[in-house]
Protein backbone atom coordinates (compact mmCIF):
# COMPACT_ATOMS: atom_id res chain seq x y z
CA UNK A 1 0.00 0.00 0.00
CA UNK A 2 1.84 3.25 -0.98
CA UNK A 3 1.46 5.94 1.46
CA UNK A 4 -0.93 8.22 -0.51
CA UNK A 5 -3.34 5.13 -0.18
CA UNK A 6 -2.77 4.78 3.61
CA UNK A 7 -3.42 8.12 4.02
CA UNK A 8 -6.84 7.97 1.95
CA UNK A 9 -7.55 4.86 4.48
CA UNK A 10 -7.21 6.93 7.38
CA UNK A 11 -8.98 9.67 6.28
CA UNK A 12 -11.83 7.66 5.32
CA UNK A 13 -11.97 5.66 8.76
CA UNK A 14 -11.56 8.65 11.21
CA UNK A 15 -14.69 10.21 8.75
CA UNK A 16 -16.69 6.70 9.33
CA UNK A 17 -15.58 6.23 13.24
CA UNK A 18 -16.77 9.60 13.79
CA UNK A 19 -19.84 9.30 12.09
CA UNK A 20 -20.27 6.27 14.28
CA UNK A 21 -20.00 8.18 17.06
CA UNK A 22 -22.69 10.96 15.92
CA UNK A 23 -25.02 8.43 15.62
CA UNK A 24 -24.86 6.51 18.92
CA UNK A 25 -24.58 9.97 20.18
CA UNK A 26 -28.07 11.00 18.73
CA UNK A 27 -29.52 7.24 19.71
CA UNK A 28 -29.92 8.48 23.59
CA UNK A 29 -32.27 11.28 23.75
CA UNK A 30 -30.64 14.80 25.60
CA UNK A 31 -34.27 15.32 26.68
CA UNK A 32 -36.24 12.66 29.08
CA UNK A 33 -40.54 12.90 29.20
CA UNK A 34 -40.60 15.46 26.23
CA UNK A 35 -44.35 14.23 25.30
CA UNK A 36 -45.08 14.78 28.97
CA UNK A 37 -46.74 11.20 29.00
CA UNK A 38 -44.93 10.11 32.38
CA UNK A 39 -47.06 11.28 35.29
CA UNK A 40 -48.29 10.39 38.35
CA UNK A 41 -51.54 12.45 37.83
CA UNK A 42 -54.40 10.08 36.71
CA UNK A 43 -56.36 13.09 35.46
CA UNK A 44 -55.81 16.37 34.11
CA UNK A 45 -54.56 18.98 37.21
CA UNK A 46 -52.21 21.19 38.26
CA UNK A 47 -49.07 19.63 38.39
CA UNK A 48 -45.96 20.72 40.91
CA UNK A 49 -42.04 19.03 40.53
CA UNK A 50 -43.07 15.15 41.59
CA UNK A 51 -46.01 15.04 39.36
CA UNK A 52 -44.35 14.81 35.68
CA UNK A 53 -41.32 12.88 35.61
CA UNK A 54 -37.60 14.85 35.01
CA UNK A 55 -39.85 17.94 34.83
CA UNK A 56 -39.37 20.90 37.58
CA UNK A 57 -42.00 23.86 38.06
CA UNK A 58 -43.51 26.34 40.23
CA UNK A 59 -45.79 28.10 37.81
CA UNK A 60 -49.50 27.77 37.15
CA UNK A 61 -49.31 25.16 35.26
CA UNK A 62 -51.91 22.37 34.16
CA UNK A 63 -50.76 18.75 32.64
CA UNK A 64 -53.82 18.50 30.09
CA UNK A 65 -55.03 14.52 29.40
CA UNK A 66 -56.39 14.06 25.64
CA UNK A 67 -59.93 15.64 25.28
CA UNK A 68 -60.15 17.44 28.44
CA UNK A 69 -59.61 21.01 27.88
CA UNK A 70 -63.23 22.16 27.57
CA UNK A 71 -64.25 20.24 30.48
CA UNK A 72 -61.92 20.79 32.80
CA UNK A 73 -57.86 20.88 33.27
CA UNK A 74 -58.16 21.36 37.15
CA UNK A 75 -58.70 24.31 39.74
CA UNK A 76 -61.66 24.51 38.05
CA UNK A 77 -59.98 26.01 34.86
CA UNK A 78 -61.22 25.16 31.43
CA UNK A 79 -60.39 26.90 28.15
CA UNK A 80 -62.22 27.74 25.19
CA UNK A 81 -62.01 25.69 22.20
CA UNK A 82 -61.95 28.72 19.61
CA UNK A 83 -63.94 29.06 16.12
CA UNK A 84 -63.91 27.03 12.98
CA UNK A 85 -62.05 26.05 11.64
CA UNK A 86 -59.58 26.16 13.83
CA UNK A 87 -61.40 24.12 17.31
CA UNK A 88 -59.11 22.93 19.40
CA UNK A 89 -57.84 19.16 18.71
CA UNK A 90 -58.30 16.94 21.62
CA UNK A 91 -54.02 16.34 21.43
CA UNK A 92 -51.15 18.09 20.17
CA UNK A 93 -49.47 17.06 17.09
CA UNK A 94 -47.40 14.68 19.19
CA UNK A 95 -50.43 13.32 21.28
CA UNK A 96 -51.25 12.39 24.72
CA UNK A 97 -51.33 14.55 27.24
CA UNK A 98 -49.65 18.48 27.24
CA UNK A 99 -49.10 21.17 29.16
CA UNK A 100 -51.06 24.74 29.66
CA UNK A 101 -49.55 27.62 31.37
CA UNK A 102 -50.54 30.81 31.98
CA UNK A 103 -48.49 33.32 31.07
CA UNK A 104 -49.73 36.08 33.06
CA UNK A 105 -50.62 34.72 36.84
CA UNK A 106 -48.07 33.15 39.17
CA UNK A 107 -46.17 32.91 35.88
CA UNK A 108 -42.50 30.13 36.49
CA UNK A 109 -40.40 28.22 34.52
CA UNK A 110 -41.42 24.50 33.48
CA UNK A 111 -37.68 23.09 33.45
CA UNK A 112 -35.12 19.83 33.23
CA UNK A 113 -31.56 19.75 33.21
CA UNK A 114 -29.92 18.06 30.21
CA UNK A 115 -26.59 15.98 30.56
CA UNK A 116 -24.15 14.96 28.34
CA UNK A 117 -23.86 17.92 26.43
CA UNK A 118 -20.68 19.07 24.28
CA UNK A 119 -19.63 22.78 25.11
CA UNK A 120 -19.55 24.85 21.81
CA UNK A 121 -21.66 22.41 19.88
CA UNK A 122 -25.23 23.83 18.74
CA UNK A 123 -28.48 22.12 19.36
CA UNK A 124 -32.05 22.18 17.84
CA UNK A 125 -34.75 22.70 20.77
CA UNK A 126 -37.83 21.90 19.03
CA UNK A 127 -41.54 21.50 19.97
CA UNK A 128 -45.34 22.08 19.50
CA UNK A 129 -46.93 25.61 21.00
CA UNK A 130 -50.44 26.91 20.55
CA UNK A 131 -52.39 29.72 22.17
CA UNK A 132 -55.70 29.45 24.45
CA UNK A 133 -57.64 31.30 27.47
CA UNK A 134 -59.48 30.47 30.16
CA UNK A 135 -62.87 30.22 29.96
CA UNK A 136 -65.05 33.37 31.54
CA UNK A 137 -63.34 35.67 30.41
CA UNK A 138 -62.85 38.23 27.82
CA UNK A 139 -60.48 40.17 25.38
CA UNK A 140 -58.13 39.52 22.62
CA UNK A 141 -54.67 37.46 24.30
CA UNK A 142 -51.04 36.62 22.74
CA UNK A 143 -49.28 34.14 23.82
CA UNK A 144 -45.37 32.88 22.99
CA UNK A 145 -43.03 31.17 25.07
CA UNK A 146 -39.39 32.50 25.91
CA UNK A 147 -36.83 29.63 26.04
CA UNK A 148 -34.03 29.56 28.27
CA UNK A 149 -30.88 26.98 27.35
CA UNK A 150 -28.42 27.69 30.21
CA UNK A 151 -27.67 31.44 30.36
CA UNK A 152 -28.58 32.33 26.79
CA UNK A 153 -32.43 32.55 26.08
CA UNK A 154 -35.03 33.22 22.59
CA UNK A 155 -38.71 33.56 22.25
CA UNK A 156 -40.80 31.51 19.93
CA UNK A 157 -43.65 32.86 17.43
CA UNK A 158 -46.14 35.32 18.94
CA UNK A 159 -49.50 33.97 19.03
CA UNK A 160 -52.29 36.39 18.71
CA UNK A 161 -55.41 35.01 20.16
CA UNK A 162 -58.98 36.33 19.61
CA UNK A 163 -61.68 36.68 22.40
CA UNK A 164 -62.62 32.84 23.57
CA UNK A 165 -60.40 31.60 20.81
CA UNK A 166 -57.84 29.07 20.12
CA UNK A 167 -54.51 29.29 18.24
CA UNK A 168 -53.38 26.22 16.66
CA UNK A 169 -50.66 24.12 17.05
CA UNK A 170 -47.69 24.97 15.34
CA UNK A 171 -44.00 23.60 15.51
CA UNK A 172 -40.94 25.54 17.01
CA UNK A 173 -37.70 25.47 16.81
CA UNK A 174 -35.07 27.90 18.56
CA UNK A 175 -30.77 26.97 18.36
CA UNK A 176 -28.46 27.20 20.77
CA UNK A 177 -25.23 26.71 21.83
CA UNK A 178 -24.04 24.94 24.66
CA UNK A 179 -20.94 26.59 26.68
CA UNK A 180 -20.91 23.44 29.01
CA UNK A 181 -21.99 19.99 29.42
CA UNK A 182 -24.99 20.23 31.52
CA UNK A 183 -27.62 23.13 30.96
CA UNK A 184 -30.49 23.76 31.73
CA UNK A 185 -33.83 23.77 29.62
CA UNK A 186 -36.47 25.86 30.72
CA UNK A 187 -39.75 27.35 28.89
CA UNK A 188 -41.60 30.27 30.36
CA UNK A 189 -45.16 31.05 29.27
CA UNK A 190 -45.51 34.92 28.43
CA UNK A 191 -48.85 36.03 28.14
CA UNK A 192 -50.70 39.26 27.47
CA UNK A 193 -52.60 41.36 29.17
CA UNK A 194 -53.56 40.01 32.80
CA UNK A 195 -56.28 39.46 33.75
CA UNK A 196 -57.94 37.74 30.92
CA UNK A 197 -56.14 34.92 31.19
CA UNK A 198 -53.69 33.51 27.75
CA UNK A 199 -52.48 29.67 28.01
CA UNK A 200 -49.46 28.85 26.18
CA UNK A 201 -49.70 25.31 25.62
CA UNK A 202 -46.71 22.60 24.90
CA UNK A 203 -45.39 19.13 23.66
CA UNK A 204 -43.16 17.51 22.05
CA UNK A 205 -40.07 18.59 23.32
CA UNK A 206 -36.95 17.14 22.16
CA UNK A 207 -33.62 18.29 21.60
CA UNK A 208 -30.88 17.42 19.03
CA UNK A 209 -27.04 18.19 18.22
CA UNK A 210 -26.15 19.93 14.97
CA UNK A 211 -22.47 18.65 13.83
CA UNK A 212 -20.12 21.13 13.73
CA UNK A 213 -19.00 22.32 10.66
CA UNK A 214 -15.62 20.89 11.16
CA UNK A 215 -17.28 17.51 11.50
CA UNK A 216 -19.08 18.07 8.25
CA UNK A 217 -15.90 18.73 6.54
CA UNK A 218 -14.13 15.81 7.89
CA UNK A 219 -16.95 13.74 6.32
CA UNK A 220 -17.56 15.64 3.36
CA UNK A 221 -13.30 15.18 2.82
CA UNK A 222 -13.33 11.32 3.39
CA UNK A 223 -16.51 10.76 1.54
CA UNK A 224 -15.07 12.31 -2.03
CA UNK A 225 -11.77 11.00 -1.14
CA UNK A 226 -13.10 7.44 -1.26
CA UNK A 227 -15.24 8.60 -4.43
CA UNK A 228 -11.83 9.29 -5.77
CA UNK A 229 -10.23 6.21 -5.09
CA UNK A 230 -12.95 4.11 -6.00
CA UNK A 231 -13.24 5.76 -9.52
CA UNK A 232 -9.27 5.12 -10.21
CA UNK A 233 -9.43 1.50 -9.04
CA UNK A 234 -12.55 1.13 -11.82
CA UNK A 235 -9.89 2.76 -14.59
CA UNK A 236 -6.86 0.54 -13.49
CA UNK A 237 -6.15 -2.29 -16.47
Amino acid sequence: MTFKHAHLTLVCLAATSILGLESRAQASPIILNGSFESTTLTNSGRFNTTDVADWTTSSYTFLVFPGTAQTGIGGGVKLYAGFSPDLMPATSPDGGNFVAADGAYQTGKISQTMNGLTAGLTYNVSFYQAGAQQQGFNGNTTDRFEVFFGAQTKYSDLLTNPSHGFQPWEKQTLSFTATSTTEVLSFLAVGTPNGVPPFTLLDGVSVTSTPEPAFMGLIGAGLLALGAFRRKSKTRP
